[in-house]
């Protein structure tokens, strides 16, 4: 066979690069004894006298007595409770109907759409034909 010459590569001997080492920053941080003056007429607070009082009733509450646990539950007004179930009442309503007529709608919407679209589909491959 024949010497086949074959390039050689000769790499240069690798030279060993030292990282720099960069010390943390340091700071000196500031720091003091706080100091408290009280006012001059600091005065020892007068004792009010008094009986403990229940709680106060707000106004469109009532409380009910729950008789297991004897414990007394605030309630709103039955205006209130009224009001904010017909409102409830409606908005689920609104939406059930409304999630009902958008299925309708699109079960009857779902042939029509795809009879045009393969109309318009054939209009255009005869358009491109010609």
């Amino acid at each position: 066979m024949d010497d086949i010459n074959l390039p050689i590569i000769e790499l240069p001997e690798i030279n060993k690069i030292e990282t720099i080492s960069i010390p943390l920053p340091t700071a000196d941080v500031p720091s003091y004894v706080p100091l408290v003056v009280p006012p001059s007429d600091l005065q020892a607070e007068e004792e009010i006298e008094g009986e403990a009082s229940e709680e106060t009733e707000q106004p469109g509450m009532r409380k009910i007595d729950i008789p297991v646990i004897d414990i007394k539950m605030p309630v709103p007004e039955t205006e209130i409770l009224v009001t904010a179930t017909t409102t409830a009442v409606v908005s689920v309503a609104a939406t059930l109907t409304a999630t009902a007529a958008f299925k309708w709608v699109v079960t009857a919407m779902k042939p029509i759409l795809k009879t045009a679209w393969k109309k318009l589909s054939q209009r255009k491959k005869v358009s491109l034909e010609k």
